[in-house]
C-alpha cells in the first residue's frame, strides 16, 4: 500500500501531533493509520462495517465522543454539511485539527473557509487530495445535528436523502399492497421513511429496522414512534432476524464511496431471502440500470416487476428458494 498523505507528513515530522489522545473522525476501513500510536487513538465511526473492522484490529472505536484530546484527525465525507459539522466537533475537542480529503470531496474549498477562521499550521498536497492542519478555533456555528427536513422528517448531515424523501423509496411505499400483514423488516432503513409509511397499516404486528449508519438510525427512532418497532444497528447483508419476516422492504444502496457497486445490492437481496418465511415476500426498488433480475430469479421462485418510472424499477419476489 502506498503511504497516505497523513503517514508521509507524520513520518517526515512535518506534522507533529501534541501529547494526549488522538480522535479520528470518519476513517473508512481502508484508511492508512499506520503512523498513529494505536494506544492513543479513538476512532469515531458510526458506519457499522467500518466500525467493526477497526474494532477487530484492536482500536478503540466509538460512534460519538465528548472527551477532550490533544489532536483530532478528520477524514472528509462527501457531504459538505457533514464535513463542516465534523470539523466543528473536532475543533471543540482538540488543540490541533488535521483534515484529510480528496479534491473531489471539496477539500480545497474547505481549506479556504478554514483559513478565514484559523491560522494554518501546515498544508500538504498529494494524489488529487490535500492534508492541512490548524490550531484551536471556535467553529461552533458549523455544528448541525438533527433537524427536520422539508418533508417534516428528522434527519442529520450526511445521512442518505437528508434533504427530503427519496423518490425511489416513495415509489415503493406508494405501490405496497394494503393487504400485507405480519412481521415486516426494513433492510437499509435509513432515517425510517419506508417504515413510517408502513406504520399506517395496522395489520403489521412488528417492525424491524436494520441500518448500518448509527446516525441515520438515531433519526429513525425519532421518525418511527411505535412500540412495535425494534431498531438494529447492523450490516443488513449479514444480519439475521430472531424471527423470520413475512415482508421485507428495501431500497438497497449501490455505492461504495463514489464507485457504483451492484454487488452490494445483490448481497442485500441474498440476506432478504435468508430472513423471509417460506410464504414471505420481498418488495424492492432500484435504479433502472442496476442488474438485479438474475439474482432475484436465482433466489426466488416467483419474481414480478412492478410499477416503475424512467429512473426506477420495482420488484415483488416471493417463495424464497431453500
Amino acid at each position: 500500500m502506498a503511504q497516505s498523505r497523513l503517514s508521509l507528513s507524520l513520518d517526515a515530522n512535518d506534522l507533529i501531533l501534541p501529547e494526549g489522545q488522538v480522535i479520528v473522525f470518519g476513517a473508512r476501513s481502508d484508511a492508512d493509520l499506520s503512523s498513529l500510536p494505536t494506544e492513543r487513538v479513538t476512532i469515531v465511526q458510526p458506519f457499522y462495517p467500518d466500525h467493526m473492522a477497526w474494532k477487530n484490529r484492536g482500536f478503540d472505536v466509538e460512534t460519538q465522543v465528548s472527551e477532550k484530546a490533544g489532536s483530532a484527525i478528520v477524514f472528509l465525507p462527501r457531504s459538505k454539511t457533514a464535513a463542516r459539522d465534523m470539523l466543528a466537533q473536532a475543533a471543540d475537542l482538540a488543540d490541533v485539527v488535521v483534515v484529510d480529503g480528496q479534491k473531489t470531496d471539496g477539500v480545497d474549498s474547505l481549506l479556504k473557509e478554514v483559513k478565514k477562521r484559523a491560522e494554518l499550521q501546515g498544508n500538504y498536497s498529494k494524489a488529487h487530495g490535500r492534508l492541512f492542519w490548524f490550531g484551536s478555533v471556535d467553529l461552533s456555528d458549523w455544528r448541525q445535528g438533527m433537524s427536520e427536513n422539508a418533508d417534516g422528517f428528522v434527519t442529520a448531515p450526511g445521512v442518505f436523502s437528508a434533504d427530503g424523501i427519496d423518490p425511489a423509496s416513495k415509489l415503493l411505499a406508494d405501490i405496497l399492497p394494503a393487504k400485507l400483514k405480519g412481521r415486516v423488516a426494513d433492510f437499509g432503513a435509513g432515517w425510517g421513511y419506508l417504515t413510517s409509511r408502513l406504520l399506517e397499516n395496522d395489520a403489521f404486528t412488528a417492525f424491524d429496522l436494520i441500518e448500518a449508519d448509527a446516525v441515520a438510525l438515531d433519526c429513525a427512532r425519532k421518525n418511527v414512534v411505535s412500540n412495535k418497532a425494534v431498531f438494529h444497528w447492523a450490516d443488513a447483508t449479514e444480519f439475521t432476524l430472531l424471527e423470520r419476516a413475512d415482508v421485507i422492504v428495501m431500497n438497497p444502496p449501490f455505492h461504495t464511496d463514489r464507485k457504483a457497486d451492484p454487488e452490494l445490492g445483490r448481497r442485500f437481496i441474498a440476506s432478504a431471502k435468508r430472513n423471509l418465511r417460506l410464504s414471505g415476500q420481498l418488495f424492492l426498488v432500484a435504479n433502472r440500470h442496476l442488474p438485479y433480475e438474475q439474482i432475484l430469479t436465482d433466489l426466488f421462485a416467483i419474481v414480478q416487476e412492478g410499477v416503475g418510472t424512467g429512473q426506477f424499477k420495482t420488484f415483488v419476489a416471493s417463495k424464497p428458494r431453500r
